[in-house]
């Protein structure tokens, strides 16, 4: 299999990998410079840059970098170390670069409001691609998102119950009533997402908590949702809200904690009522 096609076939599937390229050769090694390996996800392996310990130590390696997201420079000393004798006429060094193979940052967007319609603008450039879901043929649709990778103009329900979400996407739910969002966090809650964020006022983040709870999610599946969603910046109008929700979204692609605090209730460990709560923001009429 070649290597650079599987490479597109794990983005497009939305999981991740790792590439090792032997980069430096000084000696007689038992491969060649320029040898690749992609380790996928799951552990399998494409090519090789020459077995034995070495290539063992590389795949453990590999799983490291694709965790971390970060690249990897090894040097192996085959002369020195008789863990890597392959029994052939090999005492070379070698270095070994490893990167991380990601898929993109895919974004849904649940809702296709000013907010949602700000954010997908945001989104799009910090490097995001985004799939845009509305039960409003009149909003949801390519006039008003043109760089949206997919949109579904669709009953939510029926949306939720045909796309696939990798574990690898992040969502944000900005629809237009309380019992919308509602319905779409009972369903993401069990995605397992990198990311997710729901709109509204913390009071209104507690309530929706307790109406889920009381149907048998479990406190410890809110833990991980944003809510109220962004970074604690005063935003106020739907372009600030969406600068907020792509920075805090940022944060998490890239694995740093933001001086900024989030906006984020911890209802998981703090099971606060809604009337003992300050609002995080005002109350609206809505979430566009």
């Amino acid at each position: 299999m070649d290597i650079y096609e599987q490479i597109v076939q794990l983005r497009r599937e939305g999981r991740r990998g790792a590439v090792a390229t032997i980069t430096n050769v000084r000696g007689s090694i038992p491969s060649f410079q320029t040898a690749k390996m992609l380790v996928r996800d799951d552990g399998s392996i494409v090519g090789t840059i020459g077995g034995g310990c070495v290539e063992a130590e590389v795949w453990q390696a590999a799983r490291e970098v694709m965790e971390e997201e970060k690249p990897r420079s090894l040097t192996f000393n085959l002369n020195n170390n008789p863990k890597y004798d392959t029994g052939l006429v090999c005492g070379g060094t070698l270095d070994v670069f490893i990167e991380p193979v990601l898929p993109p940052a895919l974004l849904y967007i649940f809702g296709a409001g000013h907010v949602a319609f700000n954010l997908y603008k945001v989104a799009m450039i910090a490097g995001f691609d985004v799939i845009v879901v509305d039960d409003r043929e009149s909003y949801a649709n390519r006039e008003r998102f043109p760089g949206a990778r997919e949109i579904f103009a669709d009953d939510f329900e029926k949306v939720m119950a045909q796309i696939h979400v990798p574990e690898s996407a992040y969502i944000v739910i900005v629809t237009r009533g309380h019992r919308d969002d509602m319905r779409i966090l009972r369903w993401a809650v069990n995605a397992n997402t990198r990311y997710l964020g729901m709109i509204g006022s913390q009071r209104k983040t507690i309530s929706i908590y307790k109406e889920l709870e009381k149907e048998g999610i479990p406190a410890e599946k809110f833990a991980n949702v944003h809510a109220p969603v962004g970074l604690e910046i005063g935003a106020v109008t739907p372009e600030e809200i969406a600068v907020a929700i792509v920075a805090e979204m940022i944060a998490v692609r890239r694995h740093t904690s933001p001086n900024v605090a989030s906006k984020a209730y911890n209802y998981s460990a703090k099971h606060a009522s809604p009337e003992d709560s300050q609002d995080a923001v005002a109350e609206t009429t809505g979430n566009e």
